[in-house]
């Protein structure tokens, strides 16, 4: 599916709509690159984006994706957030700092954490990685799901690519 610059999501509308599908979907794939050059990845629940745009997630600060991140000469990170149900997908590309802040902590934490993180915000090592974003995409159905499946479902049988199906948007934070 081709999108041309007409079609495309951007400024402050794109970056609302980002904030909305960051904190609908929850989980993302965070990624870093370890110390023989591999991108790794692993789940990341997030707590939020705030007005400024930095996305919040709480981790123990002895991990690997917390060395990793810290270890790349700018902190670069990846975050991959994925609704397969709904069709919507977005893609950060970020810079992560651990902070250890005990009021936007305290702001942050529920008890949901509490499977990971056992005496809650006072486990040892608690902390948080700010992932300030740099450009930041994301996709999702036009029209809703049903129209764009139904897109889809055409596309394959007619064996033509579906148009106008999924919208596009791209922010350079």
């Amino acid at each position: 599916m081709t999108h041309t610059e007409e079609d495309l999501v951007t400024g402050p509308e794109a970056i609302a709509r980002v904030k909305e599908l960051v904190e609908d979907i929850d989980f993302t794939m965070l990624t870093t690159r370890d110390s023989a050059g591999n991108l790794v990845s692993r789940p990341m629940s997030t707590r939020q984006m705030d007005g400024k745009g930095d996305i919040w997630f709480f981790t123990l600060a002895d991990t690997a994706k917390v060395a990793e991140s810290q270890a790349d000469p700018q902190h670069d990170v990846g975050l991959s957030y994925l609704d397969a149900e709904g069709h919507r997908y977005v893609s950060v590309a970020g810079r992560a700092q651990v902070v250890r802040d005990a009021a936007k902590m305290k702001e942050l934490y529920s008890p949901s954490l509490d499977i990971w993180f056992e005496n809650g915000l006072e486990t040892p090592g608690i902390v948080l990685l700010r992932v300030t974003p740099v450009e930041c995409e994301f996709w999702e159905p036009r029209h809703g799901k049903l129209v764009t499946a139904a897109g889809m479902l055409k596309a394959l049988v007619t064996r033509d690519t579906p148009d106008d199906t999924m919208s596009h948007g791209r922010v350079s934070c």
